[in-house]
């Protein structure tokens, strides 16, 4: 696979990864999608009351009941429709809209795979993925093709590939490196486990991870794009993922990178794969012989929808330039935040804080307000580090109050396991200060490292 192969929109390849990343994305996201339904709404009621809104998405609100408990089930059966390939085009955009709306509800919910299979399930509802093992083509013989466009086949390695190269750009800093932090504080905090825990204590393990986990993001696109080294890349990957899954809990990122990575390999490998089951199974061979009896003539290469190559390029460019933006600013992201979103910036910090908000009316009375009676542990952990989402809760307290009030901010936050240190200007009327999305944010004020 190459760059001039992704954006070549003439060329047809083999549908059968394209089918293997529908299976798996349906039901990747069928899962995802019950399972915050189970934990966050039927257990912690974690959409209920403030909701911490996406700029620009501040219209997006929880469904009032019982169409919220409706929702998640909903859309679990759609992730599975669309991994059986029943009524794709259908099923397909609404499976996207429904994950892109659960994502969009709580902000102090986000994650970089979440952010990513955003994308994944609006790309996978314009590819022909239904074409091949699919409900449809069983229903209408008609609908099958043996390929597909081949920039609907590369598009999501290369994707997957920014993902891995960013995650090896953002892991080159001072603590990441120099310091092996916060990867030794996470290991330590598993220094119990059995056989394991003591390896994970040493300092010297951190490092070996540190490290390897660094080289491994900035050269797995490209071992993966040689034919003969991309193997060494997969047992690499897998390893990698692997130690991920039983040392933090990532939800379903792992199976995620893991699907997408198999997508660097031949188009036709699901097909050889179930070929070589049919070898071992007769079953399985029997099934696919009745299963092909049904296909009438395939469609034409020529039917198949071909975008634009220069959709295929300003997508490249947006995924490229997003996790540079923190440059702009001239602080440190790991402390301020800003531009961490959006950027593959994955596991490479961890911060504690606490604080309050102090209120003051036209009379010049004040009364402090302390956001941790009001919200869950994990909506007051993220709003304490991050600075948009303490201007977010400051603008709440100003918009409820019966009259114009004055909002100030007073919270302390540790960054990688340093001392507390004061995070948010307390003389900056909050109520009065507006999001600024590409100048820095002075009422931040910075880390002092000693």
């Amino acid at each position: 696979m190459s760059l001039k192969q992704v954006f070549c929109p003439s060329g047809v390849v083999p549908i059968y990864t394209l089918v293997w990343l529908r299976i798996a994305l349906g039901l990747l996201g069928a899962g995802d999608i019950l399972g915050n339904g189970i934990y966050y709404h039927w257990i912690h009621d974690a959409y209920s009351g403030f909701t911490f809104r996406y700029y620009g998405f501040e219209w997006v609100h929880p469904l009032p009941e019982p169409w919220l408990s409706v929702f998640f089930p909903v859309g679990f059966l759609l992730g599975l429709a669309v991994a059986a390939g029943w009524r794709f085009r259908i099923t397909a955009p609404l499976f996207a809209l429904c994950f892109t709306y659960l994502f969009l509800l709580e902000k102090a919910h986000y994650l970089n795979h979440a952010y990513l299979f955003v994308w994944l399930a609006w790309l996978l509802a314009l590819t022909p993925a239904w074409r091949e093992w699919s409900l449809d083509v069983r229903r209408d013989p008609r609908q099958w093709s043996p390929v597909a466009p081949r920039w609907s086949v590369y598009v999501f390695p290369l994707l997957m590939g920014l993902v891995y190269f960013f995650g090896g750009i953002n892991k080159i800093n001072h603590d990441w490196l120099l310091e092996a932090l916060p990867l030794h504080l996470w290991l330590a905090a598993r220094a119990d486990m059995p056989v394991l825990g003591p390896v994970f204590a040493l300092k010297s393990t951190a490092y070996v991870m540190a490290w390897g986990g660094m080289l491994l993001d900035l050269l797995a696109p490209f071992l993966l794009l040689h034919r003969r080294l991309r193997w060494v890349a997969l047992a690499l990957l897998l390893f990698f993922h692997a130690t991920n899954h039983l040392i933090f809990n990532i939800g379903i990122f792992p199976y995620l990178s893991l699907v997408l990575t198999s997508l660097f390999f031949a188009p036709d490998w699901p097909l050889r794969f179930v070929q070589w089951l049919g070898r071992r199974i007769p079953r399985v061979a029997d099934w696919r012989s009745r299963w092909r009896a049904r296909l009438g003539e395939a469609v034409s290469p020529d039917r198949l929808w071909h975008p634009r190559p220069a959709a295929l390029v300003l997508l490249v460019t947006v995924h490229a330039l997003l996790p540079l933006r923190n440059h702009l600013f001239g602080s440190d992201v790991n402390w301020t935040e800003e531009g961490h979103r959006y950027s593959w910036r994955m596991m490479l910090r961890t911060k504690q804080g606490n604080g309050f908000y102090r209120v003051v009316d036209e009379q010049g009375m004040s009364r402090n307000v302390f956001p941790s009676d009001s919200l869950d542990d994990r909506r007051y952990s993220k709003l304490v580090t991050h600075p948009d989402m303490i201007l977010q809760y400051a603008h709440h307290l100003r918009d409820v109050a019966k009259g114009p009030v004055e909002v100030y901010g007073h919270f302390k936050v540790r960054l990688n396991g340093r001392l507390r240190q004061d995070f948010i200007d307390p003389k900056v009327d909050l109520a009065r200060t507006e999001w600024e999305w590409l100048r820095a944010k002075p009422w931040v004020l910075p880390e002092i490292r000693e």
